[in-house]
């Protein structure tokens, strides 16, 4: 599965480099995060390493296929 995750703000390099399994789109407002998501534990066990780093996530979906 892939997903794509929303987050508010800019995200340093530095926190983008402890996602090394995501792809990062910086834009003015926020950061997307893209990438595969192995199962339900890894897509949770993101969200808390987001949560953990002050990371505040305003979007998550799955993309298509």
């Amino acid at each position: 599965m892939r997903y794509e995750f929303r987050i508010a703000g800019v995200v340093p390099d530095a926190l983008t480099e402890t996602f090394p399994e995501l792809d990062t789109i910086p834009a003015p407002e926020n950061t997307r995060f893209f990438g595969t998501v192995t199962d339900e534990a890894h897509l949770y066990g993101l969200l808390i390493r987001f949560q953990s780093l002050g990371l505040r996530v305003l979007e998550m979906r799955e993309l298509p296929g």
